[in-house]
């Protein structure tokens, strides 16, 4: 890197961590640590919400995806949008009304406290797995774009994130990531408009262009690939919907951000509110790689470095310099976020909530660790093991959304028929992925089978016995 490019990393990287230090001296328990005192912002920790869910994949492969192709991407998005108006319906009253430190906490008073350590230990294991070696992936983009070491460039991400969360807890996060937020959006902002300007164009010149070469289709109904196809309209937008109530309802790290604001209306703005940025976040990523198509006149590139080519050489610096800020916020974002939430459903899942604040910032520093040991243990040519943990949410979402729409049913079930209805679930989602299937399937899939597993295993195995011993 040039040395004004090298300087503006250097200084983003310094106030991220000066940031985390003067939150410190805020938190004064563990409520602190981990909720904020309930005293977050509904804007904040819905701008924290997008910067959690935006990895440093997110930020250079839907560019790439709008470069190869075009914007069937977006029919995600729309069904995030309503996954979110159902988390905010249906889950987060639960969630406030019962006062809860972990939405895990649910199922303990619902099932009792082992059922309540299993569907922790699925959230621990899944966002282990999925975030560090998103990590590693994170890596590998920062290296293009810096020209450090992948070690090197995982290590510098890890440290100056592990520092700022490790001190400044969920405050620290939340109002960094809305910082990191605004950093890597106003990136692909400013990359569009610097395409237009070298390019001479105005922007609806250069979406005439787009529009007239293809590049701009939104839905895609391929019905004859509806169940293979994982762009095909309905597995898209039906898939999006059930990924966002997932992700947003039953994964602790999002929820977590909303159960740190005030009340339930406020929490429900931030959750709501997101799914609108969420959706104008990759309609301005999908443009940026749209105008990048545009500037590099479709030249072939290496998949997934569209973005980070055009940033190494079609941007001058100082530019350069703020992009490669914006692809670290996305990095420092979702890892920031990842070592808290786990270290919270530790604490309050794990053992009990009790913990005082010195271990659980200790806690928090292995978790900090483990992600950073777990990236550096493969290295980039392990494709399988990074496609197996990026879509590793995939397996046991459906298992947990399960679980907790168990919990609201008025019938009782025992551990055994939980468990067993969960390993089935899981388990499915390897048989579908064999056969071909579209991922944006598995969750409805795999929700239905854990229901179904559970519900007869309880009454074919139990009730029957129950009825033959009277």
């Amino acid at each position: 890197m040039l040395p004004l490019d090298f300087a503006i990393v250097m200084l983003f990287l310094a106030g991220n961590t000066l940031f985390g230090l003067w939150h410190a001296k805020g938190n004064k328990s563990t409520g602190d640590y981990f909720l904020g005192g309930h005293k977050l912002p509904w804007v904040v920790s819905m701008f924290s919400i997008v910067a959690s869910e935006t990895s440093v994949l997110t930020f250079v492969s839907v560019p790439g995806l709008a470069y190869r192709g075009d914007w069937t991407f977006l029919q995600l998005p729309l069904g995030y949008l309503i996954g979110r108006f159902l988390v905010s319906l249906l889950l987060l009253p639960l969630y406030f009304r019962h006062g809860v430190s972990s939405i895990y906490e649910i199922i303990g008073m619902r099932f009792g406290p082992e059922m309540q350590k299993v569907a922790s230990t699925v959230f621990l294991v899944t966002r282990t797995l999925g975030d560090a070696i998103r990590f590693l992936a994170a890596g590998v983009v920062v290296q293009v774009v810096t020209g450090w070491s992948l070690p090197m460039s995982v290590i510098v991400i890890g440290m100056v994130t592990l520092v700022y969360t490790l001190s400044g807890g969920i405050k620290a996060v939340v109002w960094l990531e809305s910082f990191q937020f605004g950093l890597y959006l106003s990136g692909g902002l400013l990359s569009i408009f610097f395409i237009l300007q070298n390019l001479h164009m105005t922007l609806p010149e250069a979406l005439a262009s787009l529009s007239s070469a293809g590049k701009l289709k939104i839905i895609n109904p391929d019905i004859p690939h509806i169940l293979t196809n994982p762009m095909a309209f309905t597995g898209a937008f039906f898939g999006g919907i059930l990924l966002s109530l997932c992700s947003h309802g039953v994964d602790y790290m999002m929820v977590q951000r909303v159960l740190g604001c005030k009340n339930l209306a406020a929490a429900r703005k931030a959750m709501i509110g997101s799914g609108f940025f969420v959706l104008f976040q990759f309609a301005v990523f999908l443009l940026a790689g749209s105008m990048i198509f545009l500037f590099m006149h479709g030249a072939p590139v290496e998949k997934d470095r569209e973005f980070a080519t055009f940033i190494v050489h079609g941007l001058p610096s100082g530019l350069k310099g703020l992009l490669v800020a914006g692809v670290l916020s996305a990095a420092m974002s979702t890892h920031s976020s990842a070592i808290n939430s786990l270290a919270s459903s530790t604490v309050n899942d794990i053992m009990g909530g009790r913990a005082s604040l010195t271990l659980s910032r200790i806690i928090s520093f292995v978790w900090a660790v483990v992600l950073i040991v777990i990236a550096l243990m493969f290295d980039e040519s392990d494709k399988a093991i990074v496609m197996v943990g990026l879509e590793i949410a995939s397996f046991t979402y459906g298992g947990l959304l399960g679980l907790f729409l168990l919990s609201k049913s008025r019938k009782s079930f025992r551990p055994v028929s939980l468990v067993t209805g969960l390993l089935a679930s899981m388990l499915v989602v390897f048989a579908l992925k064999h056969f071909g299937l579209a991922w944006t399937w598995y969750i409805a899939i795999s929700v239905t089978v854990n229901l179904l597993t559970t519900i007869g295993i309880e009454t074919v195995f139990f009730r029957s016995r129950s009825s033959s011993s009277r």
